[in-house]
């Protein structure tokens, strides 16, 4: 008898890398078998899903009936990345109970450089959930060699990144903030959240210095998901600046609408796990200036907090546009999500012939 699969992990809303990944593979995978537990969004897809609050340790009731000797693919962020002591506790004690397996994606890209400054009691946290994962997929080559080296993990280490192909038919897409991307000549284009690492106010500066140079109608759309806030920092960000659109929460398919709507995306977040948005902005046609990450082909890149690295390769990518290295890249990376997708339908024990992107 063939174990049944699980998929444990946010999805949208908020709308952040992690919870589009754990969607868009349920999305592919769902008419299969394969069943999502997950405690953030309201998204719920058809199929077998469930949702769960971990702070009222609601997976608890869901473990209890169908965990048994099941294969959970965990995105979640509470055992590992950020390790509850009650939630670990628990889920290690029903993991020794119900003997189900535990395959632990690591996504966060922060996790290496945090890890150094974890205190004596999440540092034994963050040991003893690693030591009790079966075996382990990492986004990028760092946190597969974090893993092996500064754990000593002896588990098995895949590193397959998140990229999975995306639907190519727009059609449907309903828009809701049409007039205010239309008010300006010219946009540039921001995700993550309000708070430093994800640069919005380098990405704010470099706009409002290009504007004032060219002298053109620059609008700036910031796609705030919203997991985080540091208010005064948003205050700083936005402060006089009346150009600056705000968009909260917004659906997946209208985040790629608005990268075909723009002229430039900034990526300026300091600990890029894989970077999912860089390749979807190149696949809409869009250039990508990016802070340094694992993935970094076809982008014009920075190093995190060089603001003057950043304004010169903004400037060339709006005003030197390259759109025959855009399209190589886009039919590469397509190429390589495909790939990608056998093999994370592998982890998920699924035959990649059977499966319909």
């Amino acid at each position: 008898m063939s174990k049944k699969v699980i998929l444990l992990g946010p999805v949208p809303p908020p709308y952040g890398g992690v919870a589009i990944f754990t969607s868009r593979l349920f999305e592919l995978v769902k008419s299969r078998g394969v069943h999502l537990w997950t405690y953030a969004g309201s998204q719920l897809k058809a199929g077998s899903t469930s949702r769960f609050n971990q702070r009222r340790l609601g997976f608890i009731p869901l473990l209890l009936r169908g965990g048994y000797r099941a294969r959970i693919i965990d995105s979640s962020h509470f055992l590992v990345e950020h390790p509850n002591p009650v939630l670990l506790t628990i889920w290690l004690l029903l993991r020794l109970l119900l003997r189900f397996q535990w395959v632990k994606v690591l996504h966060d890209g922060s996790l290496p450089a945090r890890s150094k400054s974890f205190g004596p009691v999440r540092k034994l946290l963050c040991k003893l959930s690693v030591s009790s994962v079966d075996e382990f997929i990492a986004v990028n080559d760092n946190i597969g060699s974090w893993l092996q080296v500064e754990m000593g993990v002896t588990q098995k280490v895949s590193v397959i990144n998140a990229l999975l192909p995306l639907h190519q038919d727009h059609s449907d897409v309903t828009f809701n903030d049409r007039e205010q991307l239309t008010k300006h000549k010219r946009l540039v284009c921001s995700t993550g959240v309000f708070v430093p690492s994800y640069g919005f106010k380098h990405v704010a500066d470099c706009v409002e210095r290009i504007r004032r140079d060219s002298g053109e109608d620059i609008g700036l759309v910031l796609i705030d998901g919203s997991f985080a806030s540091d208010k005064s920092y948003r205050a700083e960000v936005l402060r006089h600046r009346d150009w600056i659109i705000v968009l909260e929460n917004v659906p997946h398919e209208q985040v790629l609408e608005i990268f075909r709507r723009s002229d430039l995306f900034i990526r300026g977040f300091c600990f890029e796990g894989y970077g999912l948005s860089r390749i979807e902005a190149i696949w809409s046609g869009t250039p990508v200036v990016a802070a340094q990450g694992e993935e970094r082909r076809g982008m014009l890149l920075y190093d995190f907090g060089d603001e003057e690295g950043l304004l010169r390769q903004a400037r060339r990518a709006l005003f030197e546009p390259q759109e025959g290295e855009l399209r190589k890249w886009a039919a590469q990376f397509q190429r390589e999500a495909e790939v990608n997708l056998g093999r994370w339908l592998k982890v998920l024990r699924q035959d990649p012939a059977q499966i319909v992107s």
